[in-house]
C-alpha cells in the first residue's frame, strides 16, 4: 500500500494517457471511417484514409509521450510494455501490477467516454462508433485469417519493441523515441491495419471488445504482442546485455521523478563519486 500511495500519480498518468489516446482514435475512426461523414465520402480510397488515421495516431502518441505526465510515468499507455520492462528487470513488481491495471482501466473508460461525446456531439453520425462499419473500433483478424492477424501482430509488437529498446538507448537519439515511435505507428496503421486491425496492446482491444461485445480471436490479441515483445527483449539483451537497458521511460530527458529501477539516475551518482574520489 505504501507503493500505491507513493506512485499512484503515475498510475494514473498511465490511465490518463491510454485513455486520451482512446478518445483520439475514437474521433478519427469516426470522421474518416463513418459512412455519413463528408471526409469519409470525400476521399474514397482506403488506403489514403488509413495514412490520415495513422498520421493522427502518431501524433497523439507524440503529445502523450511528450507531455508532462508522459515524461513522467514513461508513457507506456500499453500492458505489454510494462510487461517487457519488468521482465528486463527495470519495474518494480508491484508498479508493474498497478500499471497494468491503470491501463486496462483507462482504455475502457477512454472509449466510454468518446462514445457518449460522439453521441452527443453529432446527429449528422448516426450511432458513432456503434455504427456497423466501425463497430468501436474492435480489432479482429482480416481476410487473412487468424494465422496472418497472429504473425502480423508478433511481427510490429516486435519491431516496436526492439526500436524502443535501441532508441531509448543510444544517448545521442533517446530524446527521439517518441518520434520513431510515431513513425512506427503510421507506418502500421496504413500498411498492417488490413492484417489484424492493428492492435499490439491487449487493453486497447479489450476495451473495443467489452463494447462492441465482440470477442472474435481475442486470444491473439493478447499472446501476439506479449510474444513480440518479450522476443525483441531477448535479441536485444543477447546483442547488447541487460545492463545496455538503462531505465522504462520512453522520454528521460526531462526533470521529472524516476520510479523505475533507473540505470540513469545511477550514472549520476556514479560519475559524482568518481568526482569526489578524485577531490584532493
Amino acid at each position: 500500500m505504501n507503493t500505491l500511495y507513493r506512485h499512484y500519480p503515475e498510475y494514473f498518468m498511465e490511465a490518463a494517457g491510454l485513455g486520451i489516446f482512446m478518445i483520439s482514435a475514437a474521433v478519427v475512426t469516426v470522421l474518416l471511417e463513418h459512412p455519413a461523414s463528408p471526409i469519409q465520402q470525400a476521399i474514397s480510397e482506403p488506403l489514403l484514409r488509413r495514412f490520415i488515421i495513422g498520421v493522427a495516431m502518431g501524433l497523439t502518441a507524440i503529445v502523450i509521450i511528450y507531455s508532462p505526465w508522459g515524461k513522467q510515468s514513461g508513457a507506456h499507455i500499453n500492458p505489454v510494455v510494462t510487461f517487457t520492462f519488468f521482465r528486463l528487470g527495470k519495474i518494480k513488481p508491484t508498479d508493474a501490477v498497478f500499471y497494468i491495471l491503470a491501463q486496462f482501466l483507462g482504455g475502457l473508460l477512454g472509449l466510454l467516454l468518446a462514445t457518449k461525446l460522439l453521441e452527443q456531439a453529432s446527429a449528422k453520425l448516426p450511432e458513432g462508433l456503434a455504427d456497423p462499419s466501425i463497430n468501436y473500433m474492435i480489432t479482429v483478424p482480416g481476410m487473412g485469417g487468424v494465422g496472418i492477424a497472429f504473425i502480423a501482430e508478433l511481427s510490429i509488437s516486435f519491431g516496436m519493441m526492439l526500436m524502443i529498446l535501441f532508441v531509448s538507448n543510444i544517448p545521442k537519439l533517446s530524446r527521439w523515441t517518441g518520434i520513431f515511435a510515431a513513425v512506427l505507428i503510421t507506418t502500421y496503421i496504413t500498411l498492417e491495419a488490413p492484417l489484424s486491425g492493428m492492435s499490439m496492446n491487449p487493453a486497447r482491444t479489450l476495451a473495443s471488445a467489452i463494447l462492441a461485445q465482440n470477442w472474435t480471436a481475442i486470444w491473439v490479441y493478447f499472446t501476439a504482442p506479449l510474444l513480440g515483445m518479450l522476443l525483441a527483449a531477448e535479441v536485444y539483451v543477447q546483442l547488447k546485455g541487460k545492463r545496455a537497458v538503462h531505465c522504462a521511460k520512453l522520454h528521460h530527458h526531462n526533470n521529472k521523478r524516476c520510479i523505475f529501477r533507473c540505470g540513469y539516475r545511477q550514472n549520476v551518482i556514479d560519475e559524482g563519486d568518481r568526482l569526489i574520489e578524485g577531490m584532493p
